[in-house]
């Protein structure tokens, strides 16, 4: 066993009843997420998962940790952190979501939480993420699907044996279900489960509504346009920049960066390139938990619901949460924290 705590309580069912609230059922052996009254806003929930007051105290993940860089196919380099535990019961790998990194809030707060019970943990950073932007000339894009991979499957080497996880989140979970979907060979060893919260399912639904809400479109514009400076910065003989950054939309810089400097020349082709089909899920040999909220402000929870999902999978859609929160209180462990650990305990 992973832990030797008890496992989460299950609530009676009709705590969240598909009659009561329109949502599924969820699974029989999942808590529900009730937040406290003045947390359910799905802003708040989504604004909490990234600000810094999380990061703060001693973290013995992030002081044991150690920079790595690992080489995938075509020579593309990614920087990664690796954080061994001494006891190394479990090794949990995690992606973050766009413009985020190895040093996000959700990852930290999350790999802290994995390491003191244990495990070793591993944060990878996709290309131009994490002050990694002088590594490749490439670009980053959503669809570079085959280094990621490829760069989970070299850090989940460093096991040792011991169980495998993987953590998504947003894009990142988006990753993961692509993983998921690319695992019929069981080409991770060991790999114990799955887990993509608030996971981007269809870039064409979720892309907008960055964009439609204020606050969304502020904090990735202001990201991303500091990324292109710097990967202009480093590559100034490549990349210029300066037409694209007067846009001020993600989808209006999108549709200048594509055809300038991609292989796509359109947004729907770019973004039908990374989508997760409703049948991508139905063969994973591997438990998948799929973890989103029917108010998340960024993907539609219809995406979730479209996709077809065998018995090793769960949809797990709570009424709340926004994007990456699932806070059940400030400074305590999130509901999607809990939930991690009750499966490791059932699985490690």
């Amino acid at each position: 066993m992973f832990l030797n705590t008890k496992s989460m309580t299950v609530p009676a069912p009709q705590l969240q009843d598909k009659t009561e609230t329109g949502l599924p059922p969820l699974p029989a052996d999942v808590a529900p997420f009730i937040p406290p009254w003045w947390m359910r806003h799905h802003m708040v929930q989504t604004i909490l998962a990234s600000l810094k007051f999380r990061k703060r105290g001693p973290n013995p993940m992030a002081e044991a940790a150690e920079d790595r860089i690992i080489t995938c196919e075509d020579g593309v380099r990614l920087k990664g952190s690796y954080s061994r535990h001494p006891d190394n019961k479990a090794l949990v790998i995690f992606l973050h979501g766009w413009e985020g990194s190895q040093e996000s809030v959700y990852v930290m707060s999350g790999g802290k939480r994995v390491f003191e019970r244990g495990a070793s943990v591993f944060r990878l950073n996709c290309r131009d993420h994490g002050e990694s932007h002088d590594l490749n000339e490439g670009l980053f894009y959503s669809t570079l699907f085959n280094e990621v991979f490829d760069a989970v499957k070299q850090a989940a080497k460093l096991a040792e044996g011991a169980p495998v996880y993987i953590v998504g989140f947003s894009l990142g979970g988006n990753f993961a279900l692509r993983i998921a979907r690319s695992l019929r060979d069981l080409s991770i060893r060991n790999l114990q489960h799955i887990f993509a919260i608030s996971p981007v399912v269809d870039p064409w639904g979720a892309a907008p509504l960055v964009d439609e809400n204020y606050l969304f479109r502020r904090y990735f514009m202001k990201k991303w346009t500091r990324s292109m400076r710097l990967k202009q910065k480093h590559f100034p003989h490549l990349y210029d920049f300066t037409d694209i950054l007067k846009e001020r939309s993600v989808l209006g810089m999108t549709q200048k960066l594509l055809p300038a400097y991609s292989e796509y020349q359109t947004m729907e082709s770019y973004f039908n390139a990374y989508r997760v089909d409703p049948h991508d899920l139905a063969y994973c040999p591997v438990p998948v938990s799929l973890i989103t909220a029917a108010d998340d402000g960024m993907i539609p929870v219809e995406d979730v619901m479209s996709l077809t999902l065998n018995d090793n999978a769960k949809r797990i859609v709570h009424a709340h949460g926004g994007h990456n929160g699932f806070f059940q209180s400030l400074f305590g462990p999130t509901w999607y924290d809990d939930y991690i650990k009750q499966v490791m305990e059932q699985t490690a």
